[in-house]
């Protein structure tokens, strides 16, 4: 079966020549005819720098061009007898441009005849988000890999991008490509030198779950031992670069048309982290790097790698099960407690990210399982898929910690302060509630003081699109290490919106005790005296629970973090819990 865009004959690689030639004259005449026409928009959001006639303009003559290139490419491959134009990259160009050039026309044309903040407008607008949002899905889908890859990254951003993309992309983490069996049993013989047969006793055609970089299969090995097999997609380690090219060259056509949107971190991103994403070896390493990190979290499974049976492409680990951190049936089933988990996940992201500085950046709901073990009674988090980490140098690592003290503290000097300090310059408001997925409101309450409320998040999904160049400009503008951690923070939040838990207040319970704990060893690290630390916040004193307190007083005395609270909680009297509490 010869895949889309795969040229059998003479006679189909005319026609389909013959089809981009006509597209070809088609957009060239339109982007003449468009030049000579006038347009006066309604919208005074783009009166600033360019006139919708103008973008208009750019984005046909644009078009035009990239398809007179891409007709001559395809000719040219045509005549050099290429069998395969979707390998090629000529088909995947096609469908790139077609795209971008049907989002920007489509965003230039639909709302240049209705009044600028009328609900009117507004409607018009989350119509043409969707629209969009449903074009990218289909590219996305259509190119698989890298396009798949970076789709997800968006569909992740909840807080930071408009509903109607967030909610359309999300559906690409189950609609990753498979690769056939005949197409593993390549990749294993060229990796291994060996059938698949020789390496394992069986091998589960049908794989547990297919990714856009790769798939995984269960299979035995011949001592009896049943493993987890992840095989890269073969196509995707050669096609990786040229669509990262490919994105980087429609991205800079997309701000040249509006110039107020800065999406290059994205492909600088791509840029950095795909090549360690395919490298497995580099993911057995991360894998074994986290189980020492946190090997006190015995709640915490980390698969054991097997390294005699891994390359780049192919990585064989142990066999771990459970079910999906979002399914809230497996666990009632299973008598799994939504709030132990969701402390779990709170626990270990905190640990890593304030004392470790070495964050999983992936923990979508098809990495995190979950399950009970019988014998102890209490549920324990598997963590897979540990391709994408983000390591924090200490001084992003102490600022971040310091901004989080302070968001939850309503200390909105020091939410300022450090939020500059991360690059978020004058727009220090917007980063803290980017950060937080709260309101200004709930930022300059404390939000440690106040739960989050269904009206509220609707209320910021729903801002969020009116801050896009803000946004964008933001995202620019920090560090590349923050990058990864606001989509790491967003799929946390998502998993606790799902498990009904984020209006709960032990995540920002344990961010505040993690807090404490790495302030005050970085305090011992740079003077051997005692430190004093004062911190408004929730804290967790193990005698009484948790409890909201007015203030606690942190007492380093040594690298042990020995401490002190003075708790004013929810009782009529005080209570002094002496640590060391924090572990």
């Amino acid at each position: 079966m010869k895949g889309p865009g795969h040229l059998a004959t003479g006679a189909t690689e005319l026609k389909i020549w013959s089809r981009c030639s006509r597209q070809t004259y088609f957009l060239c005449h339109l982007a003449g005819e468009w030049g000579q026409r006038e347009w006066h928009p309604a919208s005074p959001s783009y009166d600033d720098q360019h006139s919708v006639s103008t973008m208009a303009r750019r984005t046909l003559k644009l078009t035009a061009l990239a398809a007179a290139a891409l007709a001559t490419s395809g000719f040219h491959v045509y005549a050099m007898k290429y069998v395969d134009l979707n390998d090629f990259g000529v088909v995947r160009i096609g469908r790139a441009v077609l795209t971008t050039a049907a989002i920007s026309y489509d965003y230039i044309t639909s709302l240049r005849s209705v009044p600028y903040g009328t609900q009117e407008y507004d409607d018009l607008k989350s119509q043409v988000h969707l629209r969009s949002a449903k074009r990218l899905q289909d590219l996305c889908c259509a190119n698989r890999g890298t396009f798949i890859k970076v789709g997800q990254h968006l569909g992740a951003l909840d807080y930071l991008l408009p509903l109607e993309y967030t909610h359309t992309l999300k559906v690409l983490h189950s609609q990753a490509p498979q690769s056939t069996l005949r197409e593993i049993e390549q990749v294993i013989r060229e990796d291994f030198g060996k059938e698949i047969r020789e390496v394992f006793v069986s091998f589960e055609e049908t794989p547990l779950g297919a990714a856009s970089l790769a798939q995984v299969h269960k299979a035995v090995l011949p001592d009896g031992r049943t493993v987890a097999v992840k095989v890269q997609h073969p196509k995707v380690q050669t096609q990786s670069s040229k669509d990262i090219f490919l994105m980087e060259v429609l991205l800079k056509v997309v701000k040249y048309i509006f110039p107020d949107f800065e999406f290059m971190w994205l492909v600088e991103e791509a840029k950095k982290n795909l090549p360690l994403e395919l490298d497995f070896l580099n993911e057995g390493k991360n894998c074994e790097a986290v189980a020492g990190m946190l090997q006190n979290f015995h709640f915490l499974k980390v698969p054991k790698i097997h390294w005699e049976l891994s390359t780049k492409r192919v990585l064989v680990m142990e066999f771990l099960e459970g079910g999906q951190v979002n399914d809230r049936e497996y666990m009632e089933t299973h008598g799994i407690d939504v709030n132990e988990i969701s402390r779990g996940l709170g626990r270990l992201y905190s640990e890593m990210i304030f004392m470790n500085g070495f964050v999983h950046c992936d923990p979508h709901p098809g990495n995190v399982l979950v399950r009970k073990d019988v014998a102890a009674g209490t549920a324990e988090i598997i963590l897979l898929d540990h391709g994408l980490y983000q390591l924090l140098t200490e001084e992003f690592r102490i600022d971040y910690c310091q901004l989080w003290k302070s968001l939850i503290n309503a200390d909105m000097k020091g939410v300022q302060h450090y939020s500059r300090q991360l690059g978020a310059g004058d727009l220090y408001p917007l980063f803290a509630c980017m950060l937080t997925a709260r309101s200004w409101n709930s930022v300059n309450r404390g939000i440690g003081k106040s739960p989050v409320t269904k009206a509220e998040d609707v209320e910021i999904r729903t801002n969020a699109a009116a801050y896009l160049p803000q946004i964008s400009q933001l995202l620019n503008n920090v560090p590349r290490q923050m990058l990864l951690l606001l989509k790491t923070n967003d799929l946390l939040r998502g998993i606790e919106t799902t498990l009904h838990t984020r209006a709960n207040a032990s995540s920002f319970l344990i961010m505040s005790r993690c807090c404490v704990r790495a302030l005050a060893r970085e305090a011992t690290h740079e003077s051997h005296e005692e430190d004093l630390f004062q911190m408004e916040a929730p804290v967790v004193c193990e005698d009484v629970g948790s409890l909201y307190c007015k203030s606690a007083l942190v007492v380093a005395t040594s690298p042990k973090i020995s401490v002190a609270f003075s708790v004013k909680g929810l009782c009529n009297s005080d209570i002094l819990c002496k640590g060391p509490v924090f572990r």
